[in-house]
C-alpha cells in the first residue's frame, strides 16, 4: 500500500511538472541605453554641429521613443527640440534612419504620412547594439537635414566603441 501511495505521488508530481506552462518565454532579455551613454551622444552631437557653426537641439530616446536626454544650444528654440524628438520617433517607429523613411514614403499608405509626433526628415538615426535597436537620436537646427544627420552620426560615433565592446 505504501508503494502505491509513493508511486501515485511521483506520478502526480511528474504530471504537474510536465503540464506546467513554460514561462521562460515570458521574459525577454534586452539591453537598454544608459543615461551616461545618452548624455555622451547628445554632447558629441551638439559639439559636432557647433564645430560647423550650427546651434542645434538633440534628443536621445530609448528603444520605445521615450526621451532619455534632451540638450539644446543657447539660441535654439523649443520648437527645434520638438522637431528633434519627432525625428527620433520616426526612427523608433521604422527601425531605420528618419531620412530613409521619407525616401520610402511612396510605399507607405497616405494616412501614415501624417502621424502626430513623427517627422519624416533627415536628422534621426538609430542607436544599435548587436544589430538591435536600443535607442534613437534626433537632431534639429542645422541648415538642412543632411547636416543634422551628420551631427547625429558624430554623436553615435562618440560611443560606438563602447557599444561594440559591451558584453
Amino acid at each position: 500500500m505504501q508503494n502505491h501511495r509513493t508511486l501515485t505521488r511521483w506520478a502526480a508530481a511528474l504530471l504537474v511538472f510536465l503540464s506546467a506552462p513554460n514561462y521562460a518565454t515570458d521574459l525577454v532579455p534586452t539591453r537598454l541605453l544608459g543615461l551616461e551613454a545618452a548624455q555622451d551622444i547628445a554632447a558629441a552631437a551638439v559639439a559636432a554641429c557647433r564645430k560647423d557653426g550650427y546651434q542645434v537641439a538633440v534628443v536621445v530616446t530609448d528603444r520605445s521613443g521615450d526621451p532619455v536626454v534632451m540638450m539644446r544650444d543657447v539660441f535654439v528654440s523649443k520648437y527645434m527640440v520638438q522637431i528633434a524628438q519627432n525625428k527620433a520617433n520616426a526612427v523608433v517607429m521604422s527601425n531605420s534612419p528618419s531620412g530613409e523613411l521619407r525616401t520610402n514614403m511612396a510605399r507607405i499608405r497616405d494616412e501614415l504620412n501624417e502621424l502626430d509626433g513623427v517627422l519624416l526628415m533627415e536628422g534621426g538615426l538609430p542607436i544599435r547594439f548587436n544589430g538591435g535597436l536600443i535607442g534613437a537620436v534626433g537632431v534639429s537646427g542645422a541648415p538642412g537635414g543632411d547636416k543634422d544627420e551628420a551631427c547625429a552620426q558624430a554623436g553615435i560615433e562618440a560611443i560606438q566603441e563602447r557599444l561594440d565592446f559591451a558584453d
